[in-house]
């Protein structure tokens, strides 16, 4: 029996939209909900905690946007295939919250001068030190042509592409010293389901 889904988020990319990535890579229909923050007052006692994203499976709600994403992984068949890739999969989600972590100091910033001092040392140290780490992950995985994890497309690939529009609010082009990387989100982007959803999404800020 197919399972009802139905995503409650504020109309942006924001915490919901790697969960929307998971959907479209494994060609699931789900109800794209999508509120005004007008709305948001009166809708918050409907969540579980007082927060969105939450997805609502056959009517029972969850939140948390990394659990929603990891389950609906799980269910689709895009957490990895052995325990072992499951947990490279995790490794990388988590590893993408790591490198995203200092964009809000960043962003809220009002200080010119230390703004720019943070992004020099965004740009310079703290992105230099996973990018080439998860370049080298990619390079071992059949010579940097398939995926980071496995010989599927899995929840890793959709977080490192989910992320990439997240860090651009960092610095212009986080890829561009890593052209390899560049080419694999390009690939990523180009895969039928994906290029899809990428054109018809909703246009909204971040």
């Amino acid at each position: 029996m197919a399972h009802s889904y139905k995503l409650r988020y504020f109309n942006l990319q924001g915490r919901a939209e790697l969960a929307r990535l998971v959907f479209a890579a494994a060609g699931v229909e789900y109800e794209d909900v999508r509120y005004e923050f007008a709305d948001w007052p009166k809708l918050k006692a409907s969540t579980p905690f007082g927060q969105i994203p939450v997805l609502e499976v056959d009517g029972k709600a969850m939140a948390q946007s990394n659990a929603i994403a990891r389950y609906l992984a799980r269910e689709f068949g895009l957490a990895g295939k052995t325990a072992w890739d499951q947990g490279q999969v995790d490794m990388l989600v988590e590893t993408m919250m790591d490198i995203g972590a200092p964009v809000p100091k960043i962003r809220q910033c009002t200080d010119e001068d230390e703004k720019a001092k943070l992004k020099k040392s965004f740009a310079e140290e703290h992105l230099p030190h996973y990018m080439e780490a998860i370049q080298k992950i990619l390079e071992e995985n059949r010579e940097g042509k398939g995926f980071l994890v496995g010989d599927e497309i899995t929840l890793a690939d959709l977080a490192f592409m989910c992320g990439q529009d997240w860090l651009k609010l960092a610095m212009d082009n986080p890829l561009e010293k890593y052209p390899k990387l560049q080419e694999y989100v390009d690939r990523l982007a180009a895969i039928p389901k994906m290029a899809e959803w990428l054109k018809k999404r909703p246009k909204s800020e971040l």
